[in-house]
């Protein structure tokens, strides 16, 4: 098997090549993003000690489907529209919570960069919360 295995690398240099290339840049984006971020858990304590905030960036029917508690939702589309609704919370933890963990990245450089000292994401986004059973609300 493992011979077979060199046999193939030898004769198809390019494609491993190109394979071994997508292979280390998924890790490296793996491993970039999966420092970025807080769990619920750090979330929770993070918005219950110091006055913090749950951003939630979906759309409006997933946000009435069910939500963290104490949440605001922005739809990540209008959110430079609305940043000064959040002017409080400048200097206070704002957690960004969306669907998986993957699109709130984004909007926490827009947060970043219009002043938000202590913007960050919610690892695993809602998903990752219902998966810990975690209270949601419904509307």
């Amino acid at each position: 098997m493992i011979d077979q295995l060199f046999e193939f690398v030898q004769n198809h240099l390019l494609l491993s090549g190109a394979f071994l290339v997508v292979l280390v840049a998924w890790i490296a984006y793996e491993l970039r993003n999966s420092s970025n971020g807080v769990s619920p858990s750090e979330a929770t304590a993070l918005v219950n000690r110091e006055d913090g905030l749950f951003l939630d960036i979906r759309e409006v029917k997933d946000f009435k489907a069910g939500h963290i508690a104490g949440a605001r939702n922005i739809p990540q589309g209008r959110l430079n529209d609305r940043l000064k609704e959040l002017e409080a919370f400048k200097e206070k933890p704002v957690v960004v919570v969306c669907k998986h963990g993957q699109s709130s990245g984004a909007a926490v450089g827009q947060l970043t960069q219009a002043g938000f000292t202590r913007a960050t994401k919610l690892k695993g986004g809602m998903t990752q919360w219902q998966s810990d059973e975690l209270p949601v609300v419904r509307k």
